[in-house]
């Protein structure tokens, strides 16, 4: 029980002009606008639960500037309630007294309040929150609704408080007057000022469950409750929705309609779930990155959402998500009830912590892409408390935002427990990327991290190192694309988006494991995926890594019935031809090279008509490009050499047939043609078949061939 000894004192003292004008001084912001509904105060279960909050991030002095002793016990809570509005409401009025917890303490002083009553240590944090909360009403009397359940100790200091109020009052004028501030609202840091100036402006962000339900269906549903799709919800007061430009699932609504919207259906039945923009753009960010089967390992996801956002953005592939650091296994049946809710059928949980998770674990040979969300000191978010309720960060994180900053030594901790993070998800052989995340834009946090990382990389191991590679996500203006061009993704803290550091981290693809199409298809095939499509065979087997094992094998001829016929067509002809030559003429062997040149002089003299064995059919054809050089072949008897120029007048230029011709064809295939060209000052032979000057083993030829051609014939020998 409190006791006062100023409370009949100070009860008959009251004079309503008085507390007019000393009120006018609000300590909030003094930033309402004359439309803004009258405050009422809370139910009692919200100061009890703001209360203890604020007992766990409350700023503690040195013992030399105590003013207010508080106790270590939290206040017992008769009605515990899990809905999230209750906890956003506690939440914000903790913070809010958190900030001003210097100029509430020198206010108690000053009115005498302390310590002229006697007050237990443990009511001193409710003293606190209420006593922010009375004079954010302007020192008005709390309005109680008739169902409410009431505390005892929520009664107790607020008839305190009413009994101290002009005293209250005036100790909250003689403060602003102290500190030459139009209101006590600019005693703040200035940091603190305009992170509050951006939440009140900063939109929400929720993204689609595609497992539930389709975009369409998500916007034709939000238009019959009357809301329009516009493309930008900034400074807009109707209902109103936009797309995120980075992330197609993300839908963005004006921060003044949320206690409409989490009381929908789409919210209710997780069709749409709330979520900070940083960490979809993460998700985003690994999803591009993935192949059909690759796994992820997520490391201090903070908020379960982040979980289900990776799960529902690869339902439809065969990846599993592996989430660490789960330490109490008793969760995991309200865990896995969630993700049930939500749709999510991939997620394994793992109970270690990711430093104390080796690289080589058999659960993880799979995990191609970490994501990696380490604890940062999130100054870049606008709005802590609403990144904290979606996220479910330590409410440390609150006692930063407070002050607007992070002390020196704190930050320095915070980078090297980054570092390790990172640097151990860098040791993972199999993984082939790493996305790093925060929502902090202390360049300590974020850029000196990743290079020190990347500097002192153990290169040790057979595999490739880690580089830095571009953004994966579509970058939607000009200062996007400025912040980066180093290759890392930034967003400033603005009116609409909290601060984000995103670097996509990418092994370098080592040449020996280099994927052709043809396994990709085979890969494609063996799951099913190109039922109806056949694949052709490949026409060469691929080389052998070494060198000292290359060889030739022999080239795969088409199973393609028309080109098997040419090809026996023309062995048949050949062979026909060289009949009909040995019956017209047979010169003796020495002459061969003399009947050769003679031939080849009436050939340029006069134009011969084709042989009648020679089909019309080889005016369209022409002899193939051999694969593969000839291990072996026949050596072609003088008769057929003699033989040949005859079809090849009527194929020049020379081209080569677009199919493969079976190997023992193209030996018998005659060789006189190579001399066959008309203009050119050099013996044209192609490199692909012998010259007859080399048929021979070892035989050089008896004269420059380029004067035999141009020798005029000698008949007479």
């Amino acid at each position: 029980m409190l006791n006062s000894t100023g409370e009949l004192e100070f009860s008959n003292e009251e004079d309503p002009e008085i507390i007019s004008q000393l009120t006018s001084l609000a300590l909030s912001d003094g930033k309402s606008s004359a439309g803004a509904p009258e405050k009422t105060g809370y139910p009692d279960s919200v100061y009890v639960m703001a209360a203890n909050i604020f007992q766990g991030i409350r700023i503690e002095k040195s013992a030399q500037k105590v003013l207010i002793k508080y106790g270590n016990e939290p206040l017992r809570s008769f009605s515990e309630s899990e809905d999230q509005s209750f906890q956003r409401l506690s939440y914000e009025l903790a913070f809010s007294a958190l900030k001003y917890q210097d100029i509430l303490e020198t206010i108690l002083i000053d009115s005498c309040i302390f310590p002229s009553t006697t007050i237990p240590d443990h009511l001193s944090s409710l003293i606190i929150v209420m006593l922010y909360d009375f004079q954010d009403r302007k020192f008005q009397t709390r309005v109680l609704s008739d169902n409410e359940e009431s505390i005892s100790e929520v009664q107790e200091v607020e008839n305190l408080l009413n009994s101290f109020k002009i005293k209250l009052a005036a100790a909250l004028a003689r403060c602003r007057i102290k500190h030459d501030a139009l209101s006590i609202y600019h005693i703040l840091p200035e940091t603190v000022r305009k992170q509050e100036l951006r939440a009140s402006t900063l939109p929400l962000y929720a993204w689609i469950n595609t497992c539930k339900i389709s975009p369409e269906e998500v916007y034709n549903n939000l238009k019959r409750r009357g809301y329009n799709k516009v493309k930008s919800v900034l400074h807009i007061d109707d209902k109103v929705f936009a797309v995120d430009q980075h992330c197609y699932d993300v839908l963005i609504f004006p921060s003044h309609l949320k206690n409409d919207l989490i009381n929908i259906d789409l919210f209710k039945d997780y069709k749409l779930i709330f979520q900070d923009k940083s960490r979809s753009l993460a998700v985003h960010s690994v999803k591009a990155l993935l192949n059909m089967d690759d796994d992820i390992l997520m490391v201090n996801t903070g908020s379960w959402h982040t979980v289900a956002h990776m799960s529902i953005l690869t339902n439809n592939n065969t990846s599993k998500v592996f989430v660490c650091g789960v330490q109490s296994q008793a969760k995991d049946p309200d865990l896995k009830t969630l993700f049930t809710k939500m749709g999510c059928k991939n997620i394994e949980i793992l109970h270690e912590t990711f430093i104390n998770i080796e690289s080589k674990d058999h659960r993880l040979q799979k995990v191609k892409v970490i994501l990696l969300l380490p604890r940062c000191s999130g100054l870049g978010v606008s709005n802590p408390v609403e990144f904290i309720l979606n996220e479910h960060e330590d409410t440390e994180f609150l006692k930063d935002h407070s002050q607007g900053g992070i002390s020196v030594d704190k930050l320095h901790i915070l980078a090297q427990q980054q570092y390790e993070q990172l640097t151990h998800a860098m040791k993972f052989t199999k993984a082939q990327a790493v996305v790093y995340c925060t929502c902090s834009v202390c360049p300590e946090e974020n850029e000196a991290v990743v290079k020190k990382a990347l500097e002192f990389q153990d290169l040790g191991n057979k595999v490739q190192p880690y580089r830095l590679s571009p953004p994966v996500l579509p970058l939607c203006s000009l200062k996007e694309i400025q912040l980066s061009t180093d290759k890392f993704f930034r967003m400033e803290p603005s009116e609409i988006t909290n601060g984000c550091f995103l670097s996509v981290l990418t092994r370098e693809r080592d040449p020996s494991e280099t994927v052709s199409v043809k396994d990709v298809l085979a890969r494609a095939a063996a799951k099913g995926l190109l039922d109806g499509i056949e694949l052709g065979k490949s026409s060469k087997r691929e080389k052998k890594k070494k060198k000292s094992k290359i060889s030739l094998t022999k080239a795969a001829t088409s199973d393609n019935g028309i080109q098997m016929k040419i090809a026996e067509f023309l062995n048949r002809e050949t062979k026909a031809s060289a009949n009909l030559s040995e019956t017209v003429t047979k010169p003796s062997l020495p002459q061969k090279n003399t009947a050769q040149v003679g031939a080849s002089s009436q050939t340029r003299k006069h134009k011969l008509a084709p042989h009648p064995a020679v089909p019309t059919f080889m005016k369209n054809t022409c002899p193939s490009r051999p694969r593969e050089r000839q291990t072996h072949f026949i050596r072609p008897r003088p008769e057929d050499r003699m033989v040949a120029l005859k079809p090849i007048e009527i194929i020049l230029p020379p081209v080569f047939m677009p199919f493969s011709s079976p190997q023992g064809i193209r030996s018998r295939m005659p060789t006189q043609h190579l001399y066959c060209h008309w203009v050119a000052p050099k013996p044209l032979v192609p490199t692909c078949l012998p010259t007859p000057s080399l048929s021979r083993k070892g035989e050089k030829p008896k004269d420059d061939t380029r004067s035999s051609l141009l020798r005029p014939p000698r008949r007479w020998l």
